[in-house]
């Protein structure tokens, strides 16, 4: 792997879990700030839960060694969660300033995977029984 290639995946790696993290904490502690939206949006409040949660579990599992499936794993549910607040956003025709950050984080988990290392990716010999 090129020493740019290596740059371009921890830096975007570290700004998609720093992301993922402050967002995860926020939905997770939750508060009228946050409820109001996502009520607007037709979503339960127990859903900020479930997504906080899983935020915080996916960018400790990008961040440590080894693990490689489930860094796959992570990867999908930042995929789902961020297109997902996105169409969501869309679909309420929220303000540009609403949509950005689900855009950034979307791109931001789409430069990571890309440019992600070869002992952090699954190895195409694996035989699934």
């Amino acid at each position: 792997m090129k020493k740019r290639d290596k740059i371009i995946y921890w830096i975007a790696t570290i700004w998609l879990a720093l992301g993922m993290t402050s967002s995860g904490i926020v939905q997770l502690i939750g508060g009228p700030e946050m409820a109001k939206p996502v009520l607007d949006m037709g979503y339960p409040l127990y859903f900020l839960k479930i997504l906080g949660t899983w935020k915080l579990l996916g960018a400790v599992a990008l961040l440590v060694p080894r693990f490689p499936i489930v860094k796959e794993w992570a990867y999908a549910g930042f995929f789902f969660t961020a297109s997902g607040a996105l169409i969501s956003h869309l679909v309420n025709r929220h303000a540009l300033g609403e949509i950005v950050p689900a855009v950034l984080l979307l791109l931001l988990t789409a430069v990571s995977w890309y440019f992600r290392p070869a002992e952090r990716r699954v190895p195409s010999d694996i035989q699934i029984p």
